[in-house]
């Protein structure tokens, strides 16, 4: 929609992965590191956690692009949301198996023969796991029992496992012992600071072909990484809703009180009107109104020290900005619960499709 008035090639700030846009902060080159041991390595299990919207998936997709061509057979695994039997499926599913109906005996066979056909002609098996906070201990327990075929001393199945930071809790529960030991190395991607999220901007915009517009002063990137919080995803939510509102007010230069607008739209927009009070709660208030109004006060007169009122002036912003951020998070949440029920619903609906489509009488003997 604004690609023209700033004459940009893409848009930059697109909330969908794009590996175009990669941006190698020292936390995601030091995951990508860690990846990129992995495949070298080729056993164990490589684990890399991050907020949501830390640029996780952006990151594989990344990866994934870059071995494109090369010796690694890469099954990618992001459903996550099922019984242990069903991830083993989706495991045989991501490698190109057939899985309907296969007994789970004949699936873990026709898996190790395939690993091992695939080892034999000198190349490398990959399992990417994403969102793999929603694996259940025992769907965990499957993909440590896959990390025991071998050939030789060699393992045939090298495996990613990327989630948000509660699977770092779940990794450390005491029935997770076993795969902790299998576990050769683990990071997390926290938020960019506050020089890496300018650069971030900057880098997103050159890639969309910028040629110095829009432009940003240094006020604009503080206010856009406080209220973001240098998540990568909620600073590409920020500036998108930026670029807009420069665009409808035909302005390329953006500044503080633009970024403190976008700002007012997402607490607005995020805004749920609280249920009316209790006549007692009411009752109360009004007390307290009262009560307040009897004081011999004349906050009019009132003089503050300047250092003091400064002072209070930026602890006022600071935990204004602390709401937004924490109604954005709150916001996000709403939308991932929202994206796993679908995903949930659409499982079941095949397992209806499958069942209706099974012939009368398959499983009579």
């Amino acid at each position: 929609m604004y690609e023209q008035f700033y004459g940009l090639a893409s848009k930059p700030f697109q909330l969908n992965p794009d590996p175009a846009f990669y941006f190698g902060s020292k936390q995601h080159s030091r995951a990508k590191a860690y990846l990129e041991y992995g495949i070298s390595r080729n056993e164990g299990f490589i684990v890399v956690t991050g907020e949501i919207g830390a640029g996780k998936t952006t990151l594989l997709r990344t990866l994934i692009d870059s071995l494109h061509g090369s010796n690694v057979t890469i099954g990618n695994l992001v459903t996550t949301q099922l019984g242990a039997e069903d991830t083993l499926r989706m495991v045989g599913a991501a490698f190109g198996f057939k899985v309907k109906d296969v007994p789970k005996s004949e699936l873990l066979i026709t898996l190790e023969a395939f690993l091992l056909s695939q080892t034999t002609q000198g190349k490398k098996c990959l399992l990417i796991v994403d969102e793999a906070q929603n694996l259940s201990p025992k769907a965990v327990e499957e993909l440590r029992m896959l990390s025991n075929f071998q050939f030789g001393n060699q393992a045939l199945l090298q495996s990613f496992l990327v989630g948000q930071p509660e699977f770092r809790e779940i990794l450390q529960r005491p029935e997770m012992e076993q795969f902790r030991q299998r576990v050769a190395a683990s990071c997390h991607i926290g938020p960019l600071d506050r020089e890496e999220t300018q650069r971030y901007i900057e880098h997103r915009l050159k890639k969309a072909g910028s040629k110095g517009k829009p432009s940003f002063d240094a006020a604009a990137f503080d206010a856009i990484h406080r209220v973001s919080g240098g998540i990568p995803r909620r600073i590409n939510s920020v500036c998108d809703r930026l670029l807009l509102l420069g665009f409808l007010a035909n302005k390329t230069a953006l500044n503080a009180d633009d970024v403190a607008e976008v700002a007012k739209e997402f607490e607005q927009e995020a805004y749920v009107p609280p249920k009316p009070a209790a006549p007692a709660a009411v009752a109360l208030a009004a007390g307290g109104v009262q009560a307040a109004a009897d004081l011999d006060v004349d906050l009019t007169t009132l003089e503050l020290d300047p250092e003091l009122a400064h002072s209070l002036q930026q602890q006022l912003a600071q935990l204004s900005a602390e709401q937004k951020l924490d109604q954005m998070q709150r916001l996000e949440r709403s939308l991932l619960r929202l994206e796993r029920l679908h995903v949930q619903t659409l499982a079941l609906l095949k397992k209806l499709v499958d069942a209706a489509a099974k012939p009368r009488g398959e499983d009579k003997p």
